[in-house]
């Protein structure tokens, strides 16, 4: 899968990604330091599904139009201390195809998802 992560997704989370050959790439080597909204359309631009621990996202994404390749998730839970913290995270992660064209909610035991406005 194609992933934007947000600069507040740790580095541990972000190489588990990579290592299990994922298409990650970080707001923190990219482009640190940019506004929200330019995350959200770098994104678009990509069509990679934005990874973030900001609920700021939710409001961003109902407010604009993401291409249907795009996708939201929003991380509501502990950030990964641990390599294996963030394994977990990845296999829930990689364990679904349908992150594209939704803004989702992945929370301890549960994962909320509805599309996003077109």
């Amino acid at each position: 899968m194609r992933w934007l992560c947000n600069e507040n997704v740790p580095r541990n989370l972000v190489e588990a990604l990579r290592g299990q050959g994922h298409d990650a790439i970080w707001i923190r080597e990219v482009s640190p330091g940019i506004a929200d909204i330019d995350v959200l359309a770098l994104a678009a631009r990509e069509w990679r599904i934005c990874l973030t621990f900001d609920k700021d996202f939710g409001e961003l994404a109902a407010a604009t139009a993401l291409p249907a390749e795009c996708g939201v998730v929003l991380l509501r839970i502990r950030p990964p201390a641990s390599n294996a913290a963030a394994a977990e995270i990845v296999a829930i992660l990689g364990g679904r195809g349908d992150w594209v064209g939704h803004f989702s909610v992945l929370e301890p035991g549960r994962i909320r998802m509805r599309p996003l406005p077109r």
